[in-house]
């Protein structure tokens, strides 16, 4: 009769077996932890710690043409302005580290200051029967749209609450950007209109209408605004 022989692992592998299974934990420990500083690191905005390097690519088509204006005014001036906006939203009831955002923004832009030429009736322009003298009747200089100057409009801080952080891990909130740009438009707008902007839009049109007219051979030039 033959010997009974029992298939057993080897002592080397018994081995091999525990010591794989000893370092599992330590790996899942680690795994966890190395997680856990990618997260950190996109939460906190922490240097060093963002591992996912962004490409820059430009996928932007082609500007399409929607509307062609034609123009028939004259801008007398224009001004730069800057403007710190402090916009905060704050939660009822709720503390804001746990949700609300607070945004300090340093916003530059120009404001450009006209006088509309294109809808002068004919009794805007009177002439001497000598052909001499030649007086104007306009309408009062006005602000046109502020324009944001991108390259000089930074955001010096934004705090947000820890609701509004984990938000942003999964969504962007475009509108929030939104609001503090349309804040820092008015607050521009407003600036130039309590400028004295259109006055000098006024007397660099009259200055050039002046000249203009003189020119022409008219000996004497009345510009009024009404």
């Amino acid at each position: 009769m033959g010997e009974d022989t029992e298939n057993r692992p080897s002592p080397s592998r018994r081995t091999r077996r525990r010591s794989g299974g000893k370092w599992r934990p330590v790996i899942a420990v680690l795994l966890v932890v190395a997680v856990g500083l990618i997260l950190v690191g996109q939460f906190l905005r922490l240097p060093g710690l963002d591992v996912f390097g962004t490409d820059v690519k430009d996928r932007s088509g082609p500007a399409v043409l929607k509307s062609v204006q034609d123009l028939s005014r004259y801008e007398g001036a224009a001004g730069t302005y800057q403007v710190v906006v402090d916009l905060e939203h704050d939660a009822r009831f709720l503390p804001d580290a746990i949700r609300g955002t607070r945004t300090l923004y340093v916003a530059s832009g120009s404001v450009g200051a006209y006088v509309d030429l294109g809808g002068l009736g004919d009794d805007a322009v009177t002439v001497d029967s000598g052909r001499t003298e030649a007086t104007l009747r306009l309408p009062h200089a006005r602000t046109g749209a502020p324009a944001l100057d991108p390259e000089r409009s930074y955001a010096v801080s934004k705090q947000r609450g820890l609701l509004d952080r984990l938000g942003d891990l999964f969504s962007d909130n475009p509108a929030s950007e939104q609001a503090v740009h349309a804040l820092a438009v008015q607050r521009i707008g407003e600036a130039a209109h309590a400028s004295d902007l259109t006055s000098r839009a006024e007397r660099n049109t009259t200055a050039m209408l002046r000249k203009l007219l003189l020119g022409l051979g008219f000996e004497r030039v009345t510009v009024t605004y009404g």
